[in-house]
């Protein structure tokens, strides 16, 4: 009995989307006087501009980040509650620089030291937070880095709750825009804190030092930073129109640059850019031919809604692309990936996503089989 095998996969790639209008001048570009910048449309996970993002860098008090998140993290597994009492030292009660003013030998609740922390920008605050989490802030440290190891920041190294100065404490813009997209992310309930504009302690009311929440922007937070040698730094986040930016820049000659530049690159970000919907999960974006199946076709669908952040110029320009090898066997059970998406914008990398079955395809009757394998073996 003469066995008849598969035809010989062959690769198929259909053009969905192609350049709809004649090429038009080039998109809007920005520039800034930060020595290092990063701005992210987190909707899409698109950059929109950057600038030495991946340079070294202190990163001063946007280190708090790093701490908050070990708080949130410590809460999220039962580990303390916003209720918790940490006890202040005199290392705390000494610590220099921005501070939320507390007192040797008072015990504070957690809540109250996350507002000292992210509102007042409090180094003291921060170490007896480190202190009450880890027993020392060197220990603290170590969880730091092991922290960001764990989130992709692969360019960082903490050595301070609060990022006073030293040599060995640095980072980059892009792992601070990991941070600070990580916070938002994974915890959600806690980001309030860093959209309060005032917190009162030790009967001292300072304000958010954070100068674009005073600004009608739509920005939440999310921390600023400041030392001699590495400048005013802010990261920032705020959402219109359904987008989410998040900002970073560092290296700005004042705190009035800091604030200006800020608003300046955000608004830009979401004046230039829109976001475009490509596909809806589960909606057909193509067929795939099957072999041997009860179906001669299977649609193929994307697993996520799929969307693109652009300038509406670079959308003119963009292609999208299904690539496969077909056809393709039964059985095919449904999501199983059949192919990808190229998603090609004019200047920037094309972005890979995974074309899954829309439906299972079972495989055909032993009639309905063999009736397919005498038409390979006859031609027709």
């Amino acid at each position: 009995m003469t066995k008849i095998a598969m035809p010989a996969p062959l690769f198929r790639a259909t053009i969905l989307l192609a350049t709809l209008a004649a090429l038009p001048a080039g998109a809007a570009t920005v520039d800034t006087i930060a020595k290092q910048a990063i701005l992210i449309d987190t909707t899409t996970d698109t950059v929109l501009m950057e600038k030495a993002a991946d340079e070294r860098m202190p990163t001063s008090s946007m280190s708090k980040m790093m701490t908050a998140y070990l708080v949130y993290d410590a809460l999220r597994d039962g580990r303390i509650t916003l209720d918790t009492k940490f006890p202040v030292s005199k290392k705390a009660w000494q610590t220099g620089g921005s501070k939320m003013f507390v007192q040797v030998g008072d015990s504070i609740r957690v809540e109250d030291l996350l507002r000292g922390l992210l509102i007042q920008s409090g180094n003291d605050a921060a170490v007896v937070l480190a202190e009450g989490l880890a027993g020392s802030e060197s220990a603290f440290a170590d969880r730091m880095n092991e922290m960001a190891k764990r989130l992709g920041m692969n360019a960082s190294h903490f050595v301070t709750s609060n990022g006073l100065p030293d040599p060995e404490h640095y980072s980059t813009a892009r792992d601070l825009a990991i941070l600070a997209e990580r916070m938002i992310s994974d915890f959600p309930q806690y980001y309030r804190y860093d959209g309060e504009r005032e917190f009162t302690w030790n009967k001292i009311k300072q304000g958010n030092r954070n100068p674009l929440l005073y600004r009608d922007m739509g920005v939440d937070g999310i921390k600023t930073g400041h030392t001699d040698s590495g400048g005013y730094g802010l990261t920032a986040s705020g959402v219109r129109d359904n987008r989410r930016l998040i900002l970073v820049v560092n290296g700005l000659p004042s705190m009035q640059s800091r604030a200006d530049e800020g608003a300046r690159l955000l608004e830009w970000g979401w004046n230039q850019f829109r976001l475009y919907p490509l596909f809806k999960a589960g909606a057909a974006v193509d067929e795939a031919t099957v072999w041997l199946g009860a179906e001669d076709k299977v649609p193929v669908t994307v697993a996520q809604d799929l969307a693109m952040t652009l300038q509406p110029a670079d959308f003119d320009k963009m292609t999208v692309t299904a690539r496969f090898q077909e056809p393709i066997e039964a059985p095919i059970a449904k999501g199983q990936v059949l192919g990808e998406l190229d998603i090609a914008p004019p200047d920037g990398p094309v972005r890979k996503v995974p074309l899954v079955a829309a439906q299972d395809v079972p495989e055909a009757s032993i009639f309905r089989a063999l009736g397919m394998k005498l038409g390979l073996l006859l031609g027709l």
